[in-house]
């Protein structure tokens, strides 16, 4: 009767434990703040990159990796900034939490960029997009409280979120979302 009960008790603590890991919350230090207030290290670690540098254009923040069955979408990428650099800012922000497919040093995924897709737009330091160590753009990006619109969860690299002129979240794009798309041009108009 004893291992019963011992046994019971157990489960029911496990079963706690276990249903307050899965609902727990990241908490999230960007409530009251816009867009514009964010900031986040530059790839080489060395800057500091501003989002309110970029009022007045629609910025495209991209989740990136260079060994993804995605990474070809780099090109597409370059060539939406390349001819909409007056009005769009593309941002990258290396992430190696979907099957460790950006483990590159900042040095190495900076190559790899330049080299094989000739990258010029800028390159974050390599974050967490999810999960308890969520980097605080991606606080705000992600969760309605914040940006104003909805919840998104990042799934896989190269999940697309748009921000337009004036710091206010517009639409999230999945992985499969090519950079080129009607879906994301209409926007551009």
């Amino acid at each position: 009767m004893k291992t019963i009960i011992l046994s019971s008790a157990l489960l029911l603590v496990a079963g706690f434990v276990f249903y307050s890991f899965k609902n727990r919350k990241v908490e999230n230090s960007t409530k009251g703040k816009s867009f514009y207030d964010l900031t986040i290290k530059s790839l080489d670690g060395k800057t500091e990159i501003s989002m309110s540098q970029f009022k007045g254009k629609k910025v495209l923040c991209v989740n990136v990796a260079s060994k993804c069955g995605y990474t070809p979408q780099y090109e597409g990428l370059e060539k939406l900034y390349e001819n909409n650099k007056e009005k769009l800012v593309i941002i990258g922000f290396p992430c190696n939490q979907f099957l460790y497919q950006e483990s590159g040093s900042p040095e190495e995924i900076a190559t790899f960029c330049k080299k094989n897709y000739g990258v010029t737009f800028p390159l974050t330091e390599k974050i967490d997009v999810k999960g308890k160590g969520q980097h605080t753009v991606y606080q705000w990006l992600t969760n309605k409280e914040t940006n104003g619109v909805k919840d998104v969860e990042v799934k896989w690299n190269f999940g697309k979120f748009l921000i337009d002129e004036n710091g206010k979240f517009v639409e999230y794009f999945p992985s499969k979302t090519e950079p080129l798309s009607e879906e994301i041009a209409k926007f551009l108009k």
